[in-house]
């Protein structure tokens, strides 16, 4: 089996990238470790690089279709990883998932209509709904146990005549759960009640650990596959975010049709020739590099919550099922949002997400991304442990 350095400590400022090469826009200061933004501090696989490589090398990058072989390839990576059968003719394609999101949100609701949101959540959410002129419907988390759930009895109790949508996060961003099969089915029955589409975001599908499955939120019933959008990507998995290709998926054709002529209104449809190579790459080849990562990442997970949890009383870590992402608990500390961002940026030297971006529920929390060498997140707990011992 080949072997991966993640280890490696890779310099990325001066690449244009946000999460080094911004943090004096967002921190005030560029002397903070960035454990913020979602993307990882590894190399691609070698798989990748390779294929990106040998398209560069034809130094003509001219508008680019989807060929035979990016369906195929997606049709095949579905299969294998969520035994999810999907046709060819069911596969459409996005710049972004947050771009998917909104193209859906405006082909299928009007203004004044209301989406539904499970608070907190990635929060692009609340600005595409807002910012389009639709209303938020925030269907809380509830914590329990270390954990989160769905609340079903507010959201049945919530929903009206002007309830036309869910924004689904599945896994969940930021709190990590995956979401059980028995909890995506319920959530399908009450969708299908009230005449619901659901827009699912599952591009941190991939990212999976121990004991832990993904079940497409469209595979759970017959109402749900013909009437779910669901957005997915190999850009957190493989680290391919500035490529800009996700897939569609939409197995109900007139909604799919619907779809695609969103994409030829905004002229987005085409696909960048770099992040075709790159996917077809990732799904036919990436595997066992996928694999490597895993057991990184979990490391990784199982060091920072072991850590946090043990040594730095007042801060609670929850344990993510899912995603490189953990959902970290300042509140018994008693310190304001500011104070902590504050404290964690000065003191510690450490750049997270504060929970408040996150909507209700995420005033008091900070989100740590652990997809970074295991040096820096041991560095970066030694602070941390210092400032709030």
């Amino acid at each position: 089996m080949p072997t991966y350095n993640f280890d490696k400590i890779i310099d990325r400022t001066h690449t244009s990238c946000i999460k080094y090469d911004a943090r004096s826009k967002i921190f005030g200061t560029e002397d903070v470790t960035p454990l913020w933004v979602a993307d990882m501090d590894f190399e691609v696989a070698p798989e990748i690089a390779e294929a990106i490589g040998k398209r560069a090398q034809h130094h003509v990058y001219g508008y680019t279709m989807r060929c035979p072989e990016y369906y195929a390839t997606t049709q095949k990576w579905l299969k294998r990883r969520y035994n999810w059968e999907v046709a060819e003719n069911e596969i459409s394609y996005s710049p972004g998932v947050v771009s998917a999101i909104v193209m859906s949100m405006l082909a299928f609701t009007k203004p004044g209509d209301k989406v539904i949101v499970q608070s907190p959540v990635y929060f692009p959410f609340f600005s595409s709904i807002e910012n389009n002129g639709r209303r938020i419907l925030n269907n809380t988390l509830v914590p329990e146990n270390g954990s989160y759930k769905m609340d079903f009895e507010h959201l049945e109790r919530s929903i009206d005549h002007n309830t036309r949508m869910m924004f689904l996060c599945n896994p969940h961003n930021p709190v990590g759960r995956s979401w059980t099969k028995d909890e995506l089915t319920k959530l399908a029955s009450i969708a299908e009640k009230n005449n619901i589409m659901v827009v699912s975001d599952e591009i941190h599908a991939d990212i999976l650990f121990s004991g832990h499955t993904h079940t497409p939120f469209a595979s759970v019933s017959a109402y749900a596959k013909e009437n779910t959008i669901t957005c997915m990507a190999p850009s957190k998995t493989f680290n391919l975010a500035g490529l800009s290709t996700s897939i569609v998926v939409i197995q109900n054709s007139k909604i799919l049709r619907t779809y695609n002529q969103m994409l030829d209104n905004y002229h987005i449809g085409l696909t960048n020739p770099f992040g075709l190579e790159a996917l077809k790459a990732a799904y036919q080849k990436g595997d066992v590099w996928l694999e490597a990562l895993l057991v990184y990442l979990e490391g990784n997970r199982d060091y920072v919550y072991s850590f946090i949890n043990e040594n730095i009383k007042g801060v609670e870590a929850y344990l993510p099922e899912s995603t490189f992402l953990m959902w970290l608990d300042f509140r018994k500390l008693g310190l304001s949002d500011r104070e902590v961002q504050k404290r964690l940026v000065d003191d510690a030297g450490i750049g997270l997400s504060g929970g408040a971006m996150f909507g209700e529920g995420g005033s008091g929390f900070q989100r740590l991304n652990f997809g970074c060498p295991r040096s820096v997140l041991e560095n970066t707990m030694e602070r941390l442990a210092d400032t709030f011992k």
